[in-house]
This record gives structure tokens, C-alpha cells and sequence, in this order.
């Protein structure tokens, strides 16, 4: 998979990160908004999204919920729900503004597959055995993108970037 020491994912496509630093460079604790908040939003997208000077919509609970649900409920939901409002997000604003999902622990909880670069969600207790088929699932197994998020060269990474998901 490919590193991408940049910060357009701050202004532009969908990103799921999970470093502090990371996070703290695009949005304040206030400016996040639960994932609640984002499927409302979808019916009637705000003019000023609330992070990065107008640029960005911070997302938090995404982890809690596919957590919550059973692993094919949760492709399911993935595939027509999320895909849905992300679509609309881009469609919204035409490409210019970055949706960034928070996932504190994503670290742990996704798995790139090294040969095939196909990004997996490792599911939670009690479905601890099984993952979902992230990247198939939202962006079609693309192999352009995803790219991982570093900070600094030769840095760990701090996320994943897909510049326009379709």
C-alpha cells in the first residue's frame, strides 16, 4: 500500500485515522461530530462544515457501531447506509472538503493484506474470530487508493486515504 506524506487529506476525500496528533491537526473535541449527526446531515448537508477552516467533518462512533452490530448486518449497513452518506458528502461539496472518520484503536483494528492490499475490519467480542470486508465493501477494492497516512517520513502510519470514493 502506498504512503502519502501529505496534507491533503485534511481538506479533501474520506479518511479514517486514528492517531491523536493526527486528529488534533484537523479538528477540536467540540467540532467532531457523532456518527448520529453525520446520517442526520446527510438529509441536509450544513453549509460551513465545522473543522479546518470550513474544510473538514470530523466523525466519531463508527467503531462503536460496526462493534454493535453482527458482522453481516454491519456490511450491510456499510454498503447502503455509510457508502450512502458518504457519497452525498462528496456529491455535496463537490469533491473540495474531507470527511475524516475517527477510530481511536483502528490501528488494532484494521488489516492490510499485503499482496492483495484488500484493508479488513477486525470485528469485536463476540464476532472476534470474523472480519468485514472494509475497502471491498466501500471503496471496491480500488488499488490506487487506499493510501496510509504518514506524518512524517519514514513515520508509522496515523491512517487511510481515499481521495474520491465512487
Amino acid at each position: 500500500m502506498k504512503r502519502m506524506l501529505d496534507s491533503v487529506w485534511q481538506r479533501r476525500g474520506v479518511s479514517w485515522v486514528w492517531d491523536d496528533e493526527a486528529l488534533s491537526a484537523v479538528a477540536k473535541p467540540s467540532e467532531v461530530f457523532s456518527l448520529r449527526q453525520l446520517m442526520r446531515a446527510a438529509r441536509d448537508w450544513p453549509d460551513d462544515l465545522p473543522s479546518n477552516s470550513g474544510n473538514t467533518l470530523v466523525v466519531a462512533g463508527l467503531d462503536a457501531c460496526l462493534d454493535l452490530l453482527a458482522p453481516t448486518d454491519a456490511d450491510s449497513w456499510l454498503g447502503n447506509e455509510l457508502k450512502s452518506a458518504i457519497l452525498s458528502f462528496q456529491d455535496e461539496y463537490s469533491g473540495e472538503a474531507a470527511l475524516i472518520f475517527w477510530l481511536p484503536k483502528g490501528e488494532r483494528r484494521f488489516h492490510t493484506d499485503m499482496a492483495t492490499d484488500a484493508v479488513r475490519w477486525r470485528c469485536s467480542a463476540p464476532y472476534a474470530d470474523q472480519q468485514i470486508e472494509f475497502g471491498r465493501i466501500l471503496w471496491g477494492e480500488a488499488r490506487e487508493y487506499p493510501q496510509e497516512i504518514v506524518m512524517s517520513e519514514g513515520g508509522k502510519p496515523v491512517g487511510l486515504f481515499h481521495l474520491r470514493i465512487t
